[in-house]
């Protein structure tokens, strides 16, 4: 321990007939055990290469060779290669579709299904745009209230699914201002109101869905 003590105190400093720049590192480096003074010297090192993405690499051994199977009985798994003899699933193919589970009732129709488009039901997917009364308290008197100066407001979400939707206008709130609204639907009670204040409804007709035999039946009462 007092040689140790010692050598901490006649320290020496090496530069190995270079001068230290800046960011090179120093390190500690003992001499081989003799039987005189030992001493400590310290001598420069090379700077750490740093994290680059041209130096990244993944550690040793997270990558491993794919196994070669089904090469005969050199290979891993022998001449079967792991699938047995016989069945649909040791034929070539692709197999059995996702969610097979062999002919038993499956888990996707085993659970408990929800109403409406979260059940991937169509009659539960959303068939208007709805605006309430009390959410046109901002209009001034006797201007028209639409679906495009809604959508000019920022009041309905002019991208998505709901782009494409009509508007229908309900009866939460009160209207104290007479309007000129221009919906494909109005509910009763909004109706009564915007009545009542001065205001006028102009209902809309519907977009009418394409089907081929709606089509069929349209080109057949023009030639006729």
């Amino acid at each position: 321990m007092a040689a140790l003590t010692a050598s901490f105190a006649s320290l020496s400093v090496s530069a190995k007939g270079s001068s230290f720049q800046k960011g090179t590192g120093l390190r500690m480096v003992a001499p081989k055990a003799t039987f005189a003074r030992q001493t400590l010297q310290v001598v420069a090192e090379e700077e750490v290469a740093r994290f680059r993405l041209s130096n990244l690499t993944p550690l040793p051994g997270a990558r491993k060779k794919e196994t070669r199977k089904g090469r005969g009985y050199g290979g891993k798994g022998g001449g079967t290669c792991g699938v047995g003899n016989r069945g649909q699933k040791s034929r070539s193919g692709s197999g059995t579709r996702p969610g097979f589970e062999g002919g038993q009732m499956p888990l996707y129709r085993a659970l408990p299904k929800l109403r409406g488009i979260c059940g991937g039901m169509p009659s539960g997917k959303q068939q208007f745009v709805t605006v309430n009364l009390k959410d046109l308290a901002d209009f001034a008197e006797n201007s028209e209230v639409s679906l495009e100066t809604l959508k000019g407001k920022g009041m309905i979400k002019a991208s998505g699914f709901e782009r494409d939707l009509p508007l229908k206008i309900l009866g939460d709130g009160s209207l104290t201002v007479a309007l000129k609204i221009k919906a494909t639907a109005v509910s009763a009670s909004a109706a009564e109101k915007i009545s009542a204040a001065g205001g006028s409804v102009e209902i809309l007709a519907v977009k009418e869905k394409w089907t081929r035999e709606a089509h069929e039946a349209k080109l057949a009462l023009a030639s006729a």
